[in-house]
C-alpha cells in the first residue's frame, strides 16, 4: 500500500465561494492570509489575479529569507487553484458553496515533490498542518471582516 504523502485542512467559511477565491487568485494578499508565517511578500511583476500557467514570485522566511517562484498548475474559477514550485509538491485549495458559506479545503501534497522522503525529514507535514489550519482561519476573519 502506498505511503499518503498529502495533508488537508478544512474550515466552513460563512462567506461565498467567489470571494474567498478572489483572495486566493491575489498573490497580493497572500502574505495577509499567511498562518505559517513564511509568505512574507510578493516578488517582482506579479499577475493582478493567477490563472493556469500563472508564474508569481513570493519573498519568503523560514529561517532565512529566500524568494520562490510558483506556478499555477490547477485552476478552476471559483472553485479550484492550486500551484507549485521547484520542490515539486503542490498546495491545493478547493471550495465547495453550501448551506451557511464555503467549505474550503487546502492540500498540501509532497507525493509530487521531487524528493517526498526530504520534504518528511525536515518535518514539513507536521509543521505545514499547524500553519494551514491557522491559514484558513486568517481566510475566515480576512473575508468576513467589515468593511471599515
Amino acid at each position: 500500500m502506498a505511503k499518503d504523502r498529502s495533508i488537508t485542512v478544512e474550515r466552513l467559511i460563512p462567506a461565498p465561494a467567489q470571494s474567498i477565491f478572489d483572495v486566493l487568485a491575489d498573490p497580493a494578499q497572500h502574505p495577509l492570509i499567511d498562518g505559517s508565517g513564511s509568505v512574507r511578500g510578493t516578488l517582482g511583476s506579479q499577475p493582478q489575479r493567477l490563472s493556469l500557467g500563472a508564474k508569481f514570485g513570493m519573498s519568503m522566511r523560514i529561517g532565512v529569507s529566500y524568494p520562490i517562484v510558483n506556478t499555477v498548475v490547477e485552476f478552476e474559477e471559483g472553485r479550484r487553484i492550486a500551484w507549485r514550485h521547484f520542490g515539486g509538491h503542490v498546495w491545493r485549495y478547493e471550495l465547495e458553496p453550501g448551506r451557511g458559506g464555503t467549505l474550503v479545503r487546502e492540500t498540501f501534497d509532497w507525493s509530487v515533490a521531487h524528493s517526498p522522503l526530504a520534504v518528511e525529514l525536515m518535518g514539513f507535514p507536521r509543521r505545514n498542518r499547524r500553519g494551514m489550519e491557522r491559514t484558513l482561519e486568517r481566510l475566515a476573519d480576512y473575508v468576513t471582516a467589515s468593511p471599515a
